[in-house]
């Protein structure tokens, strides 16, 4: 049975097939108007057979050949296939994707610590910047589900590319910025094109890592966002210190050499290739199918409210540093970028407990819940630099660190047609809109009602909010093949394109 769930993982029979066979077998789906499921799919079609978790019977081979079958993952373009070790392409595609999404975070980080510069250049309020902030988010996220949908049909790759090119050369033009529009419209630009290496990077490693690697890789992948912020704070220390915001934004261009990498060493995941080839490309209603639509909206809520608490906390806090706790631009750059480095302790330990003890949804609720009381203690207690990077680390390692546990779940519940569009309507959406919202919310609160009460109260809320709302969601066991997660959480029902 190519379903069942014994048989073994990274062992498969492949079947060869004509290339007759194939043609008349890949006409009769497309011209029948609708998607054929991925495992019936490619049973009717004959086509290669090589489906991780899916398989007629396990093949029976020596310890030796198995070693180095599982050392060399099978680039299949049938229904596509993971090797059992992380060794060989997964590693390397981990990697590649690792400093790719790290640098992205970094360029993006750049605007929050360029933050009290632009609003001293500009005479901007502290509402007034943070509208700036919210309306870039607002144009970045109507293109970043344009371009997840694009990932989707066109592939992984070129999208990759096109974010790493267009990213690196859209925070570099901000340094020239004549005034406040053209300024927001290229933060708004490199947020959407910088923002897509989000879906993308999930959607590889989701479909390239071993089913019992796979959500602590999806973990460790989310240390991007603070090994990017306390790169931006290097940056920061030196060039924001010495010679000014526009020529910090220089840094952009720093990342432009891995575009060569993912050009060269990346390939197209096989899940990813055999979706676009035996099912009907997909849709934006797909998201709303039965099945799907009670969960999308959910996960979509839940990431916009953490994102509008994550987001808050993170662009205002340098502001929050200056202004009620006298740092100046080197320290506060100092303090929140040691911070963000010791916080990767929170998203690997959220990884691995995710992944080997706890479910990922029960991980994302403690984490979240103890990440909106150690926010608390930060913006009441602390007074001096020692105890506001101890509690700020500590912070970072729950609240920002359940990112890691929300990454991994948010992949992998949604079928590989539809990943790359999910994570980017659910995730980056969730998160440009969050990010839009929040921090200018949280300013215009701050202003009316001071710093600690307007901070405290509405990044604390809505984080507690997020974290209780995963509580209605499936608690998953982890270890499961993407395939698997389909069947256990039930047949996804197939849109009617006709």
């Amino acid at each position: 049975d190519c379903g069942r769930p014994g048989a073994r993982r990274g062992s498969c029979r492949c079947t060869r097939h004509t290339s007759t066979a194939t043609s008349v077998a890949a006409g009769v789906s497309r011209g029948s108007g609708g998607s054929l499921p991925l495992v019936t799919g490619c049973r009717a079609l004959m086509q290669r057979r090589c489906l991780a978790s899916r398989t007629t019977g396990p093949v029976r081979m020596s310890s030796a050949r198995r070693r180095a079958r599982s050392a060399h993952p099978m680039a299949t373009v049938g229904c596509g296939s993971v090797s059992d070790s992380v060794r060989g392409y997964p590693l390397r595609a981990f990697v590649i994707c690792l400093i790719a999404y790290t640098t992205a975070q970094m360029d993006l980080a750049l605007f929050g610590y360029a933050v009290p510069a632009i609003r001293a250049e500009f005479g901007l309020t502290l509402s007034e910047v943070m509208a700036i902030v919210s309306t870039a988010f607002l144009l970045g996220g109507a293109l970043l589900v344009l371009l997840g949908w694009l990932a989707d049909r066109v592939g992984r790759l070129p999208l990759f590319q096109f974010s790493l090119l267009g990213s690196s050369f859209l925070v570099a033009l901000i340094s020239i910025a004549p005034g406040v529009a053209t300024l927001t419209a290229l933060r708004g630009a490199s947020i959407a094109v910088g923002g897509l290496s989000y879906p993308i990077t999930g959607a590889i490693i989701t479909e390239e890592m071993p089913a019992r690697q796979r959500g602590l890789f999806m973990g460790l992948l989310q240390i991007g966002y603070p090994l990017g912020w306390a790169l931006a704070s290097l940056w920061s220390m030196w060039l924001l210190t010495e010679y000014g915001w526009r020529q910090l934004f220089w840094v952009g261009l720093v990342s432009l050499p891995m575009v060569w990498v993912v050009r060269r060493y990346l390939r197209e995941p096989p899940r990813s290739v055999a979706a676009r080839s035996t099912e009907a490309p997909p849709r934006f209603s797909d998201l709303f199918a039965s099945g799907i639509r009670e969960r999308a909206i959910t996960l979509f809520v839940a990431q916009f409210l953490f994102v509008w608490a994550y987001a808050a906390s993170i662009f205002l806090f340098p502001s929050f540093l200056r202004e009620v706790r006298s740092l100046d631009a080197f320290n506060f750059s100092l303090l929140i970028g040691a911070g963000n480095a010791i916080g990767v302790l929170g998203y690997v330990l959220a990884a691995w407990i995710g992944e080997r003890v706890w479910t990922r949804r029960n991980t994302v609720v403690l984490w979240t819940l103890l990440g909106a009381m150690l926010f608390q203690v930060l913006v009441w207690v602390p007074t001096t630099f020692g105890q506001i990077l101890f509690v700020y680390a500590l912070m970072s390692m729950f609240f920002y660190g359940s990112a890691a546990v929300k990454f991994a779940y948010l992949a992998e519940v949604f079928p590989t047609r539809i990943r790359a569009l999910a994570m980017a309507c659910c995730g980056s959406l969730a998160v440009t809109m969050g990010s839009a919202a929040g921090p200018y919310t949280v300013s215009l609160a701050i202003e009316s009602w001071g710093w600690h009460l307007g901070y405290a109260t509405l990044v604390g809320v809505p984080l507690a909010l997020a974290g209780l709302l995963y509580l209605t969601l499936d608690s998953l066991p982890s270890g499961l093949e993407v395939e698997d997660i389909a069947n256990r959480i039930g047949k996804e029902a197939q849109p009617n394109h006709g």
